[in-house]
């Protein structure tokens, strides 16, 4: 068989994973906290069958070689973890990270999941839970019933204004968490990252410190996808598409004339 069909068959593959990975960023562009991916290329092995530097005689060495590829392939596909924008909304409980890192999130396993999708409500025993599946925010905290307006500082303390008081009550403090290396964070859908070994653990503390960011009540942070760049980028993998069908297409007319001809 024709190299040249398995070669372009591998760029049909890694052209189709690119648009996979071009339609999910274009499908929440409108998630909030969402972070965008790319997928990362890789060309395949070579047949080497000349060697750059080898001996072309006793006095002389070749400037080249002679290497044929076989293809490529998707390896990977990275978060890109900017920051995205900043909107704002009359929720008292939504909130979004100036910055570096995440809020802690206790899943029902027990285990603690990151996100920066900062849309919060409450439960019926008033504990501050995120809007979709209701999982509590780390550090528990609990909202009394007669509390009147919840305020959030930059610094993650919570307070609440009670009924009959004069002076506000702090209800808890919300801490984010960071890592080294945000892009080794596994998605795990529902907003959610959790912890992997590429990550590194998790760097604990309170915003606005050691390079924290800050939390803003009231805002939440819009999906970093830019729909105009992705268009871009799902135009470029089609037109790569069509020129590895074209390839195959070639090479299937090369080999028609020559079963033809003999």
């Amino acid at each position: 068989m024709h190299p040249a069909l398995w070669i372009s068959k591998t760029g049909l593959d890694a052209a189709q994973t690119d648009v996979s990975v071009v339609s999910n960023n274009l499908a929440n562009a409108s998630t909030v906290g969402f972070k965008k991916d790319r997928a990362v290329f890789e060309d395949l092995l070579y047949q080497n069958i000349n060697q750059p530097g080898g001996r072309s005689s006793a006095d002389t060495e070749r400037p080249s070689g002679l290497m044929l590829g076989s293809g490529s392939k998707v390896v990977a596909t990275q978060k890109a973890h900017t920051q995205g924008n900043i909107q704002s909304t009359e929720n008292s409980l939504d909130m979004s990270i100036q910055g570096r890192g995440y809020f802690e999130i206790l899943q029902p396993d027990g285990s603690i999941a990151y996100t920066r999708n900062g849309q919060f409500s409450l439960n019926d025993q008033g504990q501050i839970v995120t809007a979709g599946a209701g999982f509590l925010l780390q550090p528990e905290i609990t909202v009394p019933e007669d509390a009147q307006q919840i305020s959030i500082s930059q610094d993650g303390e919570v307070s609440a204004s009670m009924r009959g008081q004069a002076e506000p009550q702090v209800l808890g403090q919300i801490n984010v968490a960071d890592f080294i290396n945000p892009t080794g964070l596994q998605p795990t859908g529902q907003n959610l990252f959790v912890e992997t070994a590429s990550s590194g653990a998790p760097i604990q503390g309170v915003p606005g410190l050691q390079g924290l960011g800050t939390i803003s009540q009231g805002t939440l942070e819009t999906s970093n996808v830019n729909v105009t760049e992705e268009l871009v980028n799902l135009i470029e993998s089609q037109r790569l598409y069509e020129m590895n069908s074209k390839v195959i297409s070639s090479v299937d007319q090369m080999l028609g004339q020559v079963i033809q001809q003999l």
